[in-house]
């Protein structure tokens, strides 16, 4: 093999291994969702009670810390196979840009804004549904993808190309069908509230960061005061 191509081969299979946050994230819903799904009824009813958010759970029991419990819990095999997938390929993408720390707060805030919106919707709808699982963050990194890599060409497992817009797009379109079809409202909500705040957040629309920084320099102003310098009066001192 050239030196080119051992270079390119290199390339390829570190840019195809799973970053440190992904690997976290993947670690607690794989050993968490495998410890329900193998344990018999009565185990899993313990679990989902404690662990996972509805609305019962959240606005009638105040199981607060159901809203960040219930994304590392797949209820579902099938799911939990394709979130497992997801975190390995894609999702990667968006750590190395960000680093560790970022991607991880990414990964709470859409789940958390994805759970506590579901379980409102819930609330209002009197259906208890659960949410479980990293679907909700995982479509808002198909979002977070899609504003970041607008045009950066993708092949979607390896079979079908596009730009990361167009996979974005794709994306919203499907989830809004199943959505539909399936009349999963919660699922519906909980999905949405994920996907704008993933847009708000790496679209620019939206940084707690930005605010938090102006609200702290505004702050440190008010402790300020500019005084003339008594030895020269030309001079004025902050």
């Amino acid at each position: 093999m050239s030196r080119g191509r051992q270079r390119n081969f290199r390339h390829a299979f570190a840019n195809s291994r799973i970053t440190r946050g992904a690997l976290y994230l993947l670690f607690a819903e794989v050993g968490l969702s495998l410890l329900y799904l193998i344990s018999e009824e009565g185990v899993r009813q313990t679990i989902r009670e404690w662990l996972s958010a509805n609305s019962t759970h959240v606005w009638h029991e105040f199981k607060i810390w159901t809203l960040v419990t219930s994304p590392i819990l797949q209820i579902e095999f099938i799911s939990l196979f394709f979130d497992a997938l997801l975190l390995w390929l894609l999702l990667p993408t968006l750590e190395r840009l960000w680093g560790t720390k970022k991607f991880l707060l990414f990964a709470l805030w859409t789940s958390l804004a994805a759970t506590t919106i579901g379980s409102l919707t819930g609330l209002l709808l009197g259906d208890p549904t659960w949410i479980a699982g990293l679907d909700a963050f995982i479509y808002a990194g198909f979002v977070a993808y899609g504003v970041l890599f607008a045009d950066h060409p993708v092949s979607f497992f390896g079979v079908l190309p596009m730009t990361g817009k167009q996979l974005m797009f794709g994306i919203i379109g499907f989830v809004a069908l199943f959505i539909l079809l399936g009349q999963r409202w919660v699922d519906g909500a909980a999905y949405a509230a994920a996907m704008v705040l993933a847009w708000m957040l790496t679209s620019g629309r939206w940084s707690p960061r930005l605010w938090y920084l102006r609200w702290r320099h505004k702050r440190m102003r008010r402790h300020l005061t500019v005084v003339r310098d008594d030895d020269d009066p030309g001079k004025w001192i902050n």
